[in-house]
């Protein structure tokens, strides 16, 4: 089955394990989940540092730190990454030569699986959802679309209507009908990599929380795990990781879109498809902060992600990390007990270069430049490589 990995991935050598397909052994706490995955492929670049993050008017007492997987690579991909890590080791095992996968015209996602198909020599086939109006327009190289283009991604535009009529599902299975009569073998990824095979990245990634814990100087001991909630697999994998490990921490999600009981739903489905035998209810609080709907941003929201930059230097993206922080801060605000003397891990998720569709309404935040002001009477001193 995984004969022909060869002329597909490296060769894994001592330091050279990036891109290379290994047998997976999940933590003894998750041995009891079924279906385990066989193998993995490496993709992100781990750990992702946790650091204590410096956020102002916290709760009496109250401890911010951050997971950094924005760092984890892949093109500055953020938690889709480590779905992918199961999800294309299952495509390469299938034999596959193309991937598809669907979401928004902006989507990290999307972005993140075209990249590693490509290192894989994969084909990739996005369905990306956008506006009635730009449906049958060239797309623009803005944010994600620039990378997707670059390394040559199959584009498919669909409007929301549309993908709201038809449903993911079925507009996913339509391309993989057409492929497969091309003579292609496509694999299909669903949105956001959140299926119960992408759970395994934060269930893996939940491990390694629990080493960079242990093997840490601060002896911290998180309460909480906060985390933004866009397609449901990170949550599952977290809430579950988070349950059955030595972590026990409690998992706070800050749904983007969709409501609360809709995630609860299908986190379920995710968590029963893996046989773990619990209640999302009983181990995710979700609350809702998609404000005014997925993607779209309040000139509050977008302030608050600037002054977090300008405070503590640590970029936060707009539809998803942004939203979460904005939300937990405001429940800080508005129920302080509730949080006063809790140490919370705070998941940052990625999506940066989501940040490029918002410049438009980021300018009026970010105005502080001047012409500098130099006397023509300065003596002249050149410094190293001149660049005129």
């Amino acid at each position: 089955m995984y004969g022909h990995l060869k002329k597909q991935v490296s060769t894994v050598m001592a330091g050279f394990e990036f891109l290379s397909v290994k047998p997976y052994t999940a933590p003894s706490w998750a041995s009891y989940l079924d279906p385990i995955p066989s193998h993995i492929v490496s993709l992100a670049h781990l750990p992702t540092p946790i650091h204590r993050w410096n956020l102002p008017n916290l709760p009496a007492n109250t401890e911010v730190w951050l997971k950094r997987d924005d760092l984890s690579g892949m093109q500055l991909s953020g938690n889709k990454v480590r779905k992918l890590e199961f999800l294309m080791a299952d495509a390469i095992a299938e034999s596959a030569d193309s991937v598809i996968t669907i979401g928004g015209i902006q989507s990290n996602h999307c972005r993140a699986t075209a990249v590693a198909a490509k290192y894989l020599n994969l084909d990739p086939f996005l369905i990306l959802r956008t506006s009635k109006l730009l449906v049958d327009q060239d797309p623009t190289l803005t944010g994600n679309l620039l990378v997707e283009r670059l390394i040559g991604a199959h584009l498919q535009l669909i409007s929301k209507e549309e993908y709201s009529q038809i449903g993911s599902v079925t507009l996913a299975n339509l391309l993989k009908e057409k492929l497969i009569n091309q003579g292609r073998r496509p694999y299909v990824i669903p949105v956001g990599g959140s299926n119960s095979l992408g759970t395994w990245g934060y269930l893996e990634a939940v491990r390694e929380i629990e080493l960079q814990i242990q093997s840490g100087t601060s002896n911290v001991k998180f309460d909480d795990i906060v985390v933004a909630c866009g397609s449901g697999g990170t949550i599952a994998g977290l809430a579950l990781g988070s349950s059955l490990s030595t972590l026990k921490a409690r998992v706070h999600a800050f749904s983007v879109c969709d409501d609360p009981d809709f995630f609860h739903n299908f986190v379920q489905g995710l968590l029963d498809g893996l046989k773990a035998g619990v209640s999302s209810r009983d181990i995710v609080h979700i609350q809702n902060a998609k404000g005014l709907g997925y993607a779209m941003n309040t000139s509050e929201e977008l302030n608050f992600v600037k002054e977090v930059a300008e405070a503590t230097g640590v970029v936060l993206d707009p539809v998803y990390s942004g939203k979460a922080a904005y939300a937990m801060l405001k429940d800080m605000n508005e129920n302080p007990k509730k949080w006063e003397g809790r140490k919370i891990l705070f998941v940052h998720t990625g999506g940066l270069l989501g940040l490029y569709d918002k410049v438009d309404q980021l300018g009026s935040f970010v105005g502080n430049w001047q012409r500098m002001d130099v006397n023509e009477s300065v003596p002249r001193q050149d410094g190293i490589g001149k660049m005129f």
